[in-house]
């Protein structure tokens, strides 16, 4: 065999090797991006052209995520917040609209509280999706709720979904998501 065909077959079974490597390593960037960012991950590829475009997108938010001083909640503030929480479920049975206000009012406390920037719906939305994709599906309708309830008064049923949702996203953050009494069927309980 002469060198130039030993020279061509090497160089091409470096190139089959590195493009064999680059797959594999998108591969494992993608089910990474999937595990980490749950529901998030197929809402970011819909909303983007591509899912080259839609994980570049979803590592910027892990990259700036990664700049935030997002901390646990001390048990003292916990209690504080499960507190409020629990003034706001009391204030839906006679004042349904105002304690949907209130419960994102506590909410976004919290978030502020936890380290979260807390300016404008969408950057939180962003900041939330790399921690707590898999609950931001809830923010995002009790976030709906509200905002339409602002414009034209929603019906009970309608606020009483959004306090559930809401409730989802706040035993999220406070890291008791799976506590016990936390699941709709408590919350439509608790929002009568």
């Amino acid at each position: 065999m002469s060198t130039p065909i030993v020279i061509l077959i090497v160089v091409l079974a470096i190139v089959v090797i590195a493009g064999i490597a680059l797959l594999a390593r998108a591969r494992y960037r993608r089910r990474r991006l999937q595990e980490r960012f749950g529901p998030e991950y197929d809402r970011a590829v819909e909303g983007n052209q591509s899912k080259t475009a839609a994980e570049k997108d979803l590592a910027a938010r892990e990259k700036r995520h990664s700049k935030l001083d997002i901390r646990p909640l001390s048990d003292s503030a916990r209690q504080r917040y499960r507190q409020q929480w629990s003034l706001v479920q009391q204030q839906f049975v006679d004042r349904p609209g105002a304690a949907i206000l209130d419960a994102d009012r506590v909410l976004t406390a919290l978030m502020a509280e936890r380290g979260y920037p807390t300016e404008g719906y969408e950057q939180q939305h962003r900041d939330l999706s790399v921690e707590h994709g898999r609950t931001l599906d809830h923010y995002r309708s009790a976030h709906e709720i509200t905002q339409g309830h602002q414009k034209t008064e929603a019906s009970t049923e309608d606020l009483r979904r959004a306090m559930v949702h809401y409730r989802q996203v706040f035993e999220d953050l406070l890291g008791e998501a799976d506590a016990p009494g936390t699941t709709a069927e408590g919350d439509r309980h608790h929002a009568r």
